[in-house]
């Protein structure tokens, strides 16, 4: 069971948002680079990055910031990286500068031939991001909601070769309202790719919930603010989560 500490960014800072707003954004470190350093030093083995407004804009926005993390500690964190990354060039690109594991979230609705290509010539490094509000597919920086229910959609990649699936309830992302332990366990049933939780984590209650039977069907768990926040002991949590 893996806890991925997340690194958001907007304007080249770590920041947080409620509810996938970016008016509702908290600065919490100005130097990302240093953030990473110190989740290494805290004995975190991942790092999970979105470049906010590459999201937004369809394109990377921050990757000098990613480049920052990637040569201060890449040695140390296998990196996963999503906002933005919408062609094979993009793709190509950042798993050249060293990211383990690309994220692709509104290029799996609108273009999952492009998923499926990736997966197959980068086996184990493509990660399908879905963030669902009510149930339902957003993109585009979460500004559009779709008619796609999240269980077709990560039902679709079946057999594309995907790495796993970050499953984010958009609703609880950033408002320490604890994870949609109903909708995240449901579709980890429903699909045999590896299901990543996000969105709500809050406290050690929910890392004690990662220790129970029927979520061993997940890989992991993503947390940001409750970590940035001391909500969470990381020692603690790596120490319950490592046991498994």
């Amino acid at each position: 069971m893996i806890l991925f500490p997340a690194i958001d960014l907007k304007s080249g800072e770590c920041v947080r948002l409620k509810r996938g707003e970016m008016g509702e954004a908290t600065t919490y470190n100005a130097d990302p680079a240093a953030q990473a350093c110190a989740f290494a030093d805290m004995g975190f083995t991942w790092l999970h990055m979105v470049d906010l407004d590459g999201a937004f804009a369809g394109e990377s926005r921050n990757g000098s910031a990613v480049e920052a993390v990637l040569e201060a500690a890449g040695d140390r964190l296998k990196v996963e990286l999503g906002g933005g990354i919408r062609s094979m060039a993009q793709i190509e690109a950042w798993l050249e500068k060293g990211v383990t594991r690309v994220i692709l979230g509104t290029a799996a609705l609108r273009d999952p031939d492009l998923v499926r290509q990736a997966a197959r010539q980068n086996p184990g490094r493509i990660a399908v991001g879905i963030d669902a509000r009510n149930g339902k597919v957003a993109v585009e920086g979460w500004a559009e909601t779709s008619d796609m229910e999240a269980q077709d959609l990560a039902k679709s990649f079946e057999d594309a070769g995907v790495a796993a699936i970050i499953y984010t309830d958009i609703d609880r992302d950033g408002v320490l309202a604890g994870i949609n332990w109903e909708a995240t366990i449901a579709l980890a049933e429903h699909v045999s790719i590896p299901v990543i939780a996000s969105g709500g984590l809050a406290s050690m209650a929910d890392i004690v919930r990662l220790t129970m039977p029927d979520a061993e069907s997940l890989e992991g768990a993503i947390s940001g603010r409750a970590l940035y926040d001391g909500r969470i002991d990381p020692h603690a949590a790596l120490q319950l989560l490592n046991a498994l």
